[in-house]
């Protein structure tokens, strides 16, 4: 089955969730923001992102059920009147004059559990919190899952240049990946597509891997470990957010580790559909850090699987093998 129309819809969805959280970026972030712990300029953000994409897609797809992150329960509480109404105002700036319940609804039209014999859209409006208060990459996850496949993925990178060894643009760019017909990348600026595959890297040693900066997020210390018996030599690439796939998709990294933190922990589908399939579809491969397939049809999390590992698919083996080598904890 062919999925262009819903790539269609979903892109320009994005792409305007990318502008709206760049003005809103623009406007509410400023140098205070992160010593402040100050995080309502990316609350805002989210909620916009997400009021705006789902009502998107229920115009043009309103059967299709929406997972999504975010809810409107605490934008009703008294305190948060003011966040409220700055999210139904620059929301209104792409969906003219709504009144604040259509807003609001939209937001909880993000309320599906998912599951195996369904279609539904996974989104994560502001994936990269702390990236985004520090003007520095997030991303806009948007995906389509149909059966527990995932058929189609959205990455909205704002800030991501053409090249991480470039930083002189300031162009950002939107990434997608359609099942049997590759990943590609679209520059923000030009609006100039073209094709994305991973590098052909097949020696660790010369390997680059990027890894969440947040040690929170993936131990670092495992990974250390992992890349000493890899014979990795350069220095890993910290970045938020699903940004980490889009690295591996166009080449600039061949292995992108997310090491379990804790025993119980389990990955939210949204975190790493729209990712994955940018991976796949440029030509790596990517699985759990004991091998396998990722399982998108178990409800709101991978609760199948444990980690994530994307690489080019050359050194996929090796890095598994080094994993079993080192031992995870979890």
């Amino acid at each position: 089955m062919s999925y262009e129309k819903e790539l269609e819809i979903g892109f320009n969805a994005v792409e305007k969730a990318c502008k709206l959280c760049s003005e809103i970026q623009q406007n509410l972030v400023t140098r205070d923001t992160l010593t402040k712990e100050d995080k309502s300029p990316v609350t805002v953000a989210d909620y916009s992102a997400q009021a705006v994409i789902c009502f998107e897609l229920d115009k043009y797809f309103p059967n299709d059920p929406i997972m999504a992150e975010e809810d409107s329960s605490d934008l009703m509480l008294p305190e948060n009147e003011t966040l409220k109404k700055n999210v139904i105002d620059y929301a209104n700036t792409l969906l003219g004059d709504q009144n604040g319940f259509t807003i609001l609804s939209s937001i909880d039209r993000g309320n599906f559990n998912g599951g195996k014999s369904c279609r539904f859209w996974t989104l994560d409006p502001i994936d990269g919190t702390k990236g985004f208060l520090r003007n520095d990459q997030y991303a806009i996850a948007l995906s389509l899952i149909v059966n527990g496949e995932v058929v189609l993925g959205i990455l909205g990178c704002p800030n991501l240049q053409a090249s991480l060894f470039n930083t002189s643009s300031n162009s950002g760019s939107i990434l997608y990946g359609l099942r049997r017909n590759g990943s590609f990348i679209q520059d923000m600026k030009t609006s100039r597509s073209s094709r994305i595959k991973v590098d052909d890297i097949t020696d660790t040693k010369e390997a680059a891997f990027c890894e969440s900066l947040e040690s929170s997020h993936s131990s670092h210390g495992d990974s250390e470990k992992i890349s000493e018996v890899l014979g990795v030599t350069k220095k890993p690439i910290r970045v938020d957010s699903q940004c980490k796939y889009a690295i591996i998709s166009r080449g600039d990294a061949s292995i992108y580790m997310r090491l379990p933190t804790g025993k119980d922990y389990q990955e939210k589908i949204w975190d790493h559909a729209a990712g994955y399939i940018l991976v796949l579809e440029s030509g790596g491969v990517v699985t759990d850090i004991h091998g396998y397939a990722l399982d998108f049809s178990q409800g709101r999390t991978l609760s199948k699987n444990r980690g994530i590992i994307a690489t080019n698919g050359k050194v996929h083996t090796e890095v598994l093998r080094a994993i079993e080598k080192v031992g995870i904890r979890y």
